[in-house]
């Protein structure tokens, strides 16, 4: 196999959407009604060019609204572009939408039939991989009832199974292998290694770094519509780590400017020690460059509040992504508004679904803040070693304490910050415990 012939070629793409302010306006130019425009032009896509070369594994990254969507869209012919073009040798197999093309009213194999059809597959064919889908979907006596019967679950194994069991030449994924439970996932996954050791082609997009990272030969990282560069997993995922905190980014890594350190930010200024930068000071951002989440749940009686929380990776950078196995500090700045005897910092971490896994405050770590009188602010730090699985998580905050000689609620923040955990290994559960393993004949 040569694996230097591009299996697909994107060429001067772009793809631009018409944004008009009322409908009458899309009327009026529809009909030639119209001399001037009526509409602003979006550009989903601006200019963008690559190649993927045949048996490659190559992902897409990018925050949201980047277009990594439109161009697999395009790729796959859902879309059509504005200008540019796309060249794909090979078989194409899409797991975009999944479930797209089924049939409500039709039973799951009646669903296999047709899908089948609509990729170009005769009868026998598809009679050939029944089995197949049959085995990796795993939905028993269902597949013989109407689709619209069936929980999202098996819906999702089904359609799943359809997409990925036609043997394609090139594979397209647009974040749809974390479907189903635990034991699917692990199956899907599974069945996108034998893809890669089959030397097929895949084009990758997801949020997921962690498996950017771990399947990735090459990745190309887009921002709002335009590809800022293409490289190695690991220099991409680093400057994407940028675009998530709003610094600038160049056409290459070496075009970045310096990343913010956690000494940085604790000595930018004039004030030596205060761990605000500047820019962030001025605008009240509790979280600076961090995105902070607009759903954030925030209670307390006043005693004191948190102005300013922040994520530090090993290298002390200024960071909502973290490498599993490696150090990492949490940052909390504390203003008492009242004197105050006792007061404790604490932190907790929960998965997506709202379960905490880890935590601690300054009591649980025998780190007495002393008593703090009205004015006074302290910085706090937390530095552990981060080994949770790979994924994302949710941070919250809480300054509790005595106050006249009860206990209070002073600040509390719920779910502000995300963090992202970057791992190319993962174990079973929470935490890795960092096994280490031998193996020997007896």
């Amino acid at each position: 196999m040569n694996h230097e012939a591009p299996a697909i070629r994107v060429i001067h793409l772009s793809k631009m959407y018409k944004l008009y302010d009322k409908p009458s306006d899309r009327l009026r130019e529809a009909l030639g009604l119209s001399r001037r425009k009526r509409y602003r032009e979006l550009y989903a896509l601006n200019d963008v060019s690559f190649e993927v070369r045949r048996g490659e594994t190559v992902g897409i990254i990018g925050t949201n609204g980047s277009g990594k969507s439109t161009i697999l869209k395009i790729i796959t012919g859902v879309l059509t572009p504005t200008s540019g073009e796309v060249k794909v040798d090979g078989r194409i197999s899409a797991l975009l939408e999944l479930g797209a093309g089924f049939n409500m009213e039709y039973t799951g194999m009646e669903n296999i039939y047709l899908n089948g059809t609509m990729m170009g597959f005769s009868e026998k064919e598809i009679d050939e991989r029944v089995e197949g889908i049959l085995a990796f979907a795993d939905i028993g006596e269902f597949i013989h009832q109407p689709v619209k019967t069936y929980s999202s679950g098996m819906f999702v194994r089904l359609a799943f199974a359809v997409a990925i069991n036609i043997d394609p030449e090139i594979l397209i994924v647009d974040e749809a292998l974390s479907v189903g439970d635990v034991f699917f996932q692990a199956k899907c996954y599974h069945k996108f290694e034998e893809f890669r050791k089959e030397g097929k082609t895949i084009l990758f997009v997801s949020h997921d770094l962690s498996s950017i990272a771990k399947y990735c030969d090459r990745v190309i990282l887009l921002n709002k519509g335009d590809k800022l560069a293409e490289g190695s997993p690991k220099e991409m995922v680093d400057m994407y780590k940028k675009l998530l905190v709003g610094l600038p980014a160049g056409s290459s890594v070496e075009d970045l400017p310096g990343d913010e350190t956690e000494e940085d930010v604790l000595t930018s200024g004039s004030d030596a020690g205060r761990d605000v930068p500047e820019e962030a000071e001025e605008d009240g951002s509790l979280t600076g460059p961090l995105v902070m989440n607009p759903d954030t749940i925030e209670y307390g009686e006043g005693q004191a509040h948190f102005t300013r929380l922040a994520v530090f990776d090993e290298k002390g950078v200024l960071s909502g992504s973290i490498e599993k196995g490696s150090s990492f500090t949490i940052q909390a700045r504390i203003h008492f508004d009242q004197d105050v005897e006792e007061p404790i910092c604490a932190f907790t971490i929960k998965n997506l679904k709202g379960t905490e896994i880890a935590g601690t405050n300054t009591m649980f770590e025998g780190k007495d803040i002393g008593p703090r009188k009205a004015g006074d602010e302290i910085l706090v730090r937390f530095r552990q070693r981060m080994d949770l699985q790979g994924g994302e998580y949710l941070l919250s905050f809480g300054c509790t304490g005595y106050h006249e000689g009860e206990f209070r609620v002073f600040h509390r923040l719920y779910d502000v910050l995300n963090v992202t955990v970057v791992s190319t290994k993962n174990t079973v559960g929470f935490f890795d415990m960092n096994s280490g393993v031998s193996v020997e004949t007896v």
